[in-house]
């Protein structure tokens, strides 16, 4: 049955398998005197005539890590028979602590009965049994079960989160197996699942084909849903799992996982594939069936400790199937395959990828195919003074269905000297120079969109220099530390370097913030060059105490002429450059992140992302604000606007509210999402009532209500 039964054999097996056989291995050592003992009782009798040996009287008995108390216990060994009554409890060496009203065991201490058993596990958690009897030495029989590993949860007259009963419980040692006779797991005192009869693998069987834990979900968009996963074990390092979903108004869905680890690494595929009736774009059904499907797959292997290789697959039928499912909500996936070699300071490559673009606006002859990206980078060990040499190389062809291929090829060398004065001024002078040859195809003329796309051949040389100061500057007040830093930088290199036959495809987003600040180029890819002579100033500032944290950077930068390199509006567009900073502050139950771009010359925020949580954690607030006045130095993007906002309140004895919302500030905006859940948690499990609506649409998904009940139960397998 359900993997959330794999624990279960506690009931079985801990009780009587632990249990029973640690009471039999502890009698047997007491009474045979088999190893060191020692017996403590008010009274110790031997009747000569019968041979019987009786302890009364809070009576201990000590073998190694076992501890036996009863009120008393009588071995007769003629009829091979062991009993001990009243308030029986064995201490273990793993912590586990056992009670039992009575317990008789026999047959050389094979069988056994036992009256009235309660298992405190060393988790906490506990159970209990009628009675337990043993037979053969290998079968273990329960009546009337109890387990919950509740604690917390528990208490007074009220019931436990959850518990699991069971009329029979037995436990075959031979087999491996336990099966269970009506079977219930109840929540809250109120049975929730219930069974006849089921049979699962005990806890020496680490893996065994069977059927898992379902989950249950319903929503708008998909109706009521059920999936029930069957785990099929194939060989010791291999296993799959099929794991279809049944849906009220999309059908069937056939999905499953198959995942293997070999002697040199891991390999991991998932996928699915259903056939349900097509919808329109208004996302209205249509008679006609279609088939939609995914493929997730990945792998990483070693060659050798310095050389490896991997992959990973991301495909989708359509652009809308993996958000309709639920299986994922990305916009863009990702296809690679590498091989790489890290070995101290030295680094190399070799790179494929294919993109799949799943917005309304991605045009798939489009999308880029990179075939390869190689890469090699060479560091030298510090020298005397602490110089480091530099060398790095790539090679990369990128072409598509429709539109412009590019072909490069591209070798940086640099130096790096560092030093530090006397006064504690720390300089870097970092100087580079690189080349770079270009083949490109098919590439517009963006003076005239009418002209011939042109075929060409670039090739460009891009030395550069660039000295960085910095002084920091501490102060200690008591117990808080004041630090101070200022930096300058200047950097040296010529103007141009980007031909308007070279295509942009690895540097289109950018922006300029505090993350750049000071860096010698502030584009992330290699095809478009940041040139000419700039100064970057700013101050880092900081504030460190035991309870607090407050520290932040600000800065801008100016440049000998305008560069139109940059967008509008991107901030460097003009110099000087608007002003970059961030500011943090963590105080109390306070948690602030802010960062920003002001305007150079008004100083109006043209970008601004808050991050703050207020409270503690039983009444905590968190909002998230970002506006974005331009994101893209090309291709650029439309201002945006958002906050999400979310919230959790402790309501007493385990029970908490949260609350989430998402809004689109803009012009056109309004409430994204919004969500409301119940949550009861506690030492032994959770579970949460969450109310979702999403007002978003995309194409045939359309704005979506769920209502989703999630239950976690620990020592119940069900995450």
């Amino acid at each position: 049955m359900s993997v959330g039964y794999r624990y279960s054999w506690l009931v079985a097996s801990l009780l009587l398998g632990a249990v029973t056989n640690g009471l039999l291995a502890i009698s047997a050592q007491a009474i045979e005197v088999q190893g060191p003992v020692v017996i403590s009782a008010e009274t110790i009798e031997h009747d000569q005539t019968t041979g019987v040996v009786t302890a009364t009287g809070h009576v201990e008995i000590v073998t190694g890590p076992y501890t036996l108390l009863a009120d008393r216990i009588a071995y007769d060994p003629d009829a091979d028979r062991v009993v001990a009554n009243g308030n029986v409890a064995i201490l273990q060496p793993n912590g586990d602590v056992v009670f039992a009203d009575s317990v008789e065991l026999s047959d050389q201490l094979r069988n056994g009965f036992v009256s009235g058993i309660r298992v405190l596990l060393a988790d906490h958690s506990r159970m209990a049994a009628a009675e337990a009897t043993r037979t053969d030495g290998t079968r273990t029989e329960l009546v009337g079960a109890v387990f919950s590993s509740c604690n917390t949860c528990a208490g007074g007259a009220e019931p436990p989160l959850w518990q699991l009963k069971a009329a029979r419980v037995v436990h075959n040692e031979t087999t491996h197996r336990i099966d269970y006779q009506d079977a219930r797991l109840e929540i809250f005192g109120v049975p929730m699942l219930y069974t006849p009869f089921f049979s699962h693998p005990d806890p020496t069987v680490k893996r065994q084909t069977g059927v898992l834990a379902p989950t249950y979900g319903n929503s708008t968009a998909l109706g009521a849903r059920i999936q029930t996963p069957y785990y099929v074990t194939l060989t010791p390092s291999r296993d799959f799992t099929f794991a279809p979903i049944f849906t009220s108004r999309e059908g069937t869905v056939l999905a499953g996982e198959y995942r293997e680890r070999t002697r040199t690494g891991l390999l991991n595929l998932e996928g699915s594939i259903t056939r349900p009736r097509a919808r329109d774009d208004k996302g209205v059904q249509t008679d006609q069936r279609v088939t939609r499907s995914h493929v997730f797959a990945n792998g990483q292997f070693d060659i050798d400790p310095a050389l490896n290789w991997g992959f990973a697959i991301a495909r989708a039928s359509d652009d809308t199937y993996l958000r309709r499912y639920d299986f994922s909500q990305a916009d863009t996936l990702v296809s690679n395959a590498h091989i790489e070699s890290i070995s101290g300071r030295d680094y190399s490559a070799v790179n494929a990828w294919a993109f799949q673009g799943l917005r309304a606006t991605d045009d798939p002859g489009l999308s880029p195919k990179i075939l390869p990206l190689a890469e090699i980078s060479r560091v030298s060990t510090p020298g005397r003074y602490g110089q480091t040499a530099t060398l790095a190389a790539s090679a990369l062809s990128l072409t598509r269905n429709q539109g412009t291929d590019e072909h490069r090829v591209s070798t940086t060398g640099s130096l790096q000297i560092p030093h530090v004065t006397p006064r504690g001024e720390l300089y870097t002078l970092t100087a580079s120079v690189r080349g770079d040859v270009y083949l490109v195809n098919d590439v517009a003329d963006p003076s005239d969109a009418a002209a011939p796309h042109r075929n060409d051949s670039i090739g460009r040389l891009l030395p550069q220099i660039a000295l960085d100061w910095s002084l920091p500057l501490e102060r200690r007040d008591q117990a808080i530390r004041y630090v101070v830093e200022p930096e300058v930088m200047l950097v040296l290199a010529p103007y141009g370097g980007n031909p308007d036959t070279l295509p942009n495809e690895d540097s289109k987003s950018f922006e300029f913030d505090d993350t750049n600040l000071f860096s010698a180029t502030r584009f992330p890819g290699l095809d478009r060059w940041e040139g000419g002579a700039r100064i970057n100033y700013g101050v880092r500032f900081g504030a460190y105490s035991a309870a607090t944290v407050a520290n932040g950077v600000f800065g801008q930068s100016i440049r000998a002429k305008d560069d139109s390199t940059f967008g509008e509006r991107t901030g460097l567009d003009h110099s000087p450059s608007d002003f970059v900073g961030r500011l943090n502050v963590q105080w109390g139950v306070l948690d602030y992140l802010q960062r920003f771009r002001l305007d150079r010359e008004s100083l109006v925020l043209r970008r601004n992302e808050i991050n703050v949580t207020l409270g503690p954690p039983t009444l905590q607030a968190s909002a998230g604000y970002v506006f974005l006045g331009q994101e893209l130095a090309v291709d650029a993007l439309g201002p945006r606007e958002e906050m999400n906002l979310s919230g959790r309140a402790s309501l007493g004895a385990g029970w908490s509210a949260t609350a989430k919302s998402r809004h689109n500030l803009g012009d056109r905006g309004g409430l994204l999402l919004a969500g409301f859940g119940l949550v009861y948690e506690c030492d032994c499990g959770r579970v949460s009532l969450d109310y979702t609506r999403r007002l978003t649409a995309d194409r045939d998904v359309a704005p979506s209500t769920a209502l989703t009940l999630r239950v976690n139960l620990l020592h119940l397998g069900w995450p």
